[in-house]
């Protein structure tokens, strides 16, 4: 089966800035992303839950899968967000099927 080359980019941030920020992403192209609830984990300041640890709305992930043309504006949106609040963006290599949706 064909696959295609594709990045995978995951951004966790606090749950209140998911709007600015998936706004953020469809300002710079981005057509597809898929939002999480996170439950916890464990960062420079040691571990935390959403029991109110961080924030009182918690985190979210936001998970994109794009074309690597698309990967810069989709981080200079994204980092524009994050820069100013909590929150980490990841990035791995990903070969996905059905490259027309992406």
């Amino acid at each position: 089966m064909q696959t295609y080359k594709a990045k995978r980019v995951e951004i966790i941030i606090e749950a209140p800035m998911e709007g600015r920020l998936t706004a953020a992403l469809e300002k710079a192209g981005v057509t597809g992303f898929t939002v999480l609830p996170v439950l916890g984990g464990s960062g420079r300041s040691g571990r935390w839950s959403r029991d109110g640890q961080v924030g009182r709305s918690g985190m979210v992930a936001v998970v994109c899968l794009i074309r690597p043309e698309k990967l810069d504006g989709l981080l200079e949106a994204a980092f524009g967000v994050v820069d100013r609040h909590i929150g980490v963006i990841g990035l791995t290599d990903a070969e996905v099927l059905r490259a027309e949706r992406f």
